[in-house]
């Protein structure tokens, strides 16, 4: 449980902005210095009069914030024992991280899957290592995401944050609204997929409907620039035998491990990818390291 000192969380009620129905204002988290933080880098001007809630400072003090080791990919079921905020507008479940912040910038991709035409709908609220409040994405921001061969129907966002350097972590909360309650998202009819991805013509038929709930599953995706840029500095390629007979490896062996290690770094997932590689050599591979070093070269530039 993190106990924060100082003024930051004393009884005052942390007051927050949010309308949903200007969907057009965006707000990024750009860089930013603790203990600096003003109302407007959460909000516009404009709506500043538009209070949907506040939360106690005490609500958020005792809330357990979940440390994530970087590069992450996790999946958060959130259920009815879930923790859970019901506190001005926001409602039902929530899921509370703590991320690193000595990593540089940070890209974090949130998907919440959409399930028997059900979907929570993500709010996320940034706070720095004081516990200040630095940045929302609101609802609005996520958007209806069609399947693909890995993934299903869900709504997602990718949010870029750049932590001042200095601090030790920032804080994720992930909320739903009494407001998203109200609202639903609008998917797109499978015939119609089809028909879209083969070039035929678009069937006249309804969409279907995801109503918003206040549980759901969302999966997480966390890089930061040192897991991907740096991550060849961190591994150091000797051979602790360098005298030592090389192996033999089938093609066919040779191209599985390759292809996995596309995989695990297309998810994002280093480490897999690293001790793939160590396993891929130690059987004798000799285009792993390559197949390693390209695609890393290849995430950093996208």
């Amino acid at each position: 449980m993190i106990v924060v000192k100082g003024e930051t969380m004393k009884t005052k009620l942390i007051t927050l902005f949010y309308y949903s129905i200007l969907s057009c204002i965006s707000l990024p988290l750009v860089a930013y210095a603790a203990g600096t933080v003003s109302e407007k880098t959460m909000i516009n001007p404009e709506v500043s009069n538009n209070v949907a809630y506040s939360i106690p400072a005490s609500v958020l003090q005792k809330q357990v914030w979940k440390p994530m080791k970087l590069p992450a990919m996790h999946t958060i079921v959130l259920s009815q024992t879930s923790p859970q905020i019901n506190e001005g507008n926001i409602q039902g479940a929530i899921a509370t991280l703590a991320l690193p912040a000595s990593q540089g910038a940070l890209k974090i991709t949130l998907s919440s899957l959409i399930k028997d035409k059900q979907v929570y709908l993500p709010n996320v609220l940034v706070f720095d290592e004081k516990f200040q409040p630095v940045a929302l994405y609101a609802s609005h921001s996520f958007s209806y995401q069609q399947p693909g061969i890995f993934s299903g129907e869900r709504v997602e966002r990718t949010l870029k944050i750049t932590p001042v350097s200095g601090q030790k972590n920032i804080y994720l909360l992930i909320y739903t609204t009494h407001a998203d309650l109200q609202t639903s998202t609008k998917m797109v009819d499978p015939a119609k997929a089809y028909a879209q991805g083969v070039g035929n013509a678009v069937p006249n038929i309804p969409d279907p409907i995801a109503r918003h709930t206040d549980t759901g599953i969302l999966t997480l995706k966390v890089t930061s620039e040192r897991t991907t840029e740096n991550v060849l500095a961190d591994h150091t390629f000797v051979d602790p035998n360098p005298n030592r007979v090389p192996k033999s490896i089938s093609g066919e062996t040779e191209q599985h491990f390759n292809e996995a290690i596309k995989k695990a770094i297309k998810n994002g997932d280093i480490n897999k990818a690293l001790t793939l590689l160590d396993e891929a050599e130690r059987l004798g591979s000799s285009s792993a390291r390559e197949t390693f070093i390209k695609m890393i070269k290849s995430k950093r530039s996208t």
